[in-house]
């Protein structure tokens, strides 16, 4: 099933179950999907509907960081159930091990020796872990094996 669709059926079961974090959470994702279909002036792939869903989850990330320095815990609470919400739209997530070795033999491939050769390395990898990884673990990997 596409996960638009998905998205939908689950948001109408959400509203019978009156799950309103469920709901709202969905109809955010949905309203930056339609945006960006309104922006584009096309639908959209089922590879940029991960995409979007990826930055939305990003975007809980960055302002969850922020809560938690702020000390506001209702909220630090409310945005982890969002990002565990929109996580169950996501491709499998790799493991720490699967992510290591695929960085290795991307660095094999490419021939990044030092920090230096950083962006050449995530410009081969990133799609190769595209929606699959959080950038902040990938980014940390490489710069552990290349520094």
């Amino acid at each position: 099933m596409p996960l638009k669709n998905q998205l939908m059926n689950d948001m109408k079961a959400a509203m019978k179950a009156k799950d309103k974090l469920k709901v709202d959470t969905i109809r955010m994702a949905n309203a930056a999907i339609k945006n960006a279909e309104i922006n584009g002036r096309k639908e959209l792939t089922e590879s940029q509907v991960v995409d979007i869903i990826a930055k939305e989850i990003k975007m809980r990330r960055d302002a969850l960081e922020e809560y938690k320095k702020a000390n506001r815990p209702e909220d630090v609470d409310k945005l982890e159930q969002e990002i565990n919400i929109l996580m169950e739209y996501m491709p499998t997530q790799l493991s720490e091990e699967e992510l290591t070795t695929i960085i290795k033999e991307t660095i094999q491939q490419t021939g990044a020796q030092s920090p230096k050769d950083m962006g050449k390395l995530m410009g081969a990898l990133m799609p190769k872990v595209k929606g699959k990884a959080d950038g902040k673990l990938v980014s940390s990997i490489v710069k552990d094996l290349l520094g």
